[in-house]
């Protein structure tokens, strides 16, 4: 009879403790040298055990920090009213993003087309990346009319949300007209961004916004780490029955 694996039988012990609640969301591993002497075998094999507990998505590494245990999905709704940092809050998590590019740029054809406007005409892109506490959960790019907002790229370079940033353009309120959501393979950079490996599945979402009396107004595509988090579909508008 074949024996099972030490590192299997590590990875086993601690994912039992993690499911106890002996290490919660958030929570720091002992270190590669205090785990191989607790189970009595060399840094390589525990390694090993905590490498395939990352890729299963338990736990997450951060370099020269340690190995962390992963939090569970997050819950984000989809609804007329979507809202990244309210969301996150709401689930007593604190969110926060990074902005990689801020550039006004000639719209292209499915830009044009989403934001009511003629090919070429300017837009204001808004790349970033949304996390939860120091996970990764969103790489999203936003488009809007550069000409309807003409102070928006400014608002957007100095942070924040995207919420603020247009309430400081003269927008206090605006709606998700529609969302589609898709599963693809996460590119190289994608998954880089992320913390994913190359070719996981990833959400994609390609959603409109508008202001109140339907000018299209953010033209947005994001992709999600599926592994944390989990797009729920809100009913505040009508639905079509499929009876």
């Amino acid at each position: 009879m074949a024996r099972t694996p030490v590192w299997t039988a590590i990875a086993a012990t601690l994912q039992g403790e993690i499911a106890a609640g002996q290490y919660g969301p958030g929570d720091k591993l002992p270190t590669e040298a205090e785990l191989a002497t607790r189970f009595g075998v060399n840094r390589h094999t525990v390694r090993r055990a905590l490498a395939d507990m990352a890729e299963r998505g338990i736990l997450r590494t951060r370099r020269g920090a340690g190995v962390f245990v992963e939090a569970p999905p997050a819950d984000y709704p989809l609804g007329r009213r979507v809202r990244f940092h309210q969301n996150i809050r709401a689930t007593g998590r604190e969110p926060a993003k990074q902005v990689l590019r801020v550039e006004t740029r000639a719209a292209d054809a499915a830009e044009a087309k989403a934001l009511a406007l003629a090919a070429g005409d300017p837009v204001v892109v808004y790349e970033g990346l949304s996390s939860i506490g120091e996970a990764p959960v969103a790489l999203f790019t936003s488009t809007f009319p550069a000409a309807r907002l003409p102070r928006l790229a400014h608002a957007l370079r100095k942070g924040g949300s995207v919420t603020e940033a247009l309430a400081a353009s003269g927008v206090p309120d605006y709606v998700r007209r529609e969302t589609r959501i898709t599963a693809e393979s996460a590119s190289a950079t994608q998954a880089l961004h992320l913390r994913l490996r190359d070719g996981v599945p990833v959400l994609k979402t390609v959603a409109v916004n508008t202001l109140l009396d339907g000018t299209p107004l953010e033209y947005g595509v994001t992709f999600f780490a599926g592994e944390r988090i989990a797009l729920t579909v809100s009913h505040d508008t009508p639905q079509e029955s499929l009876d």
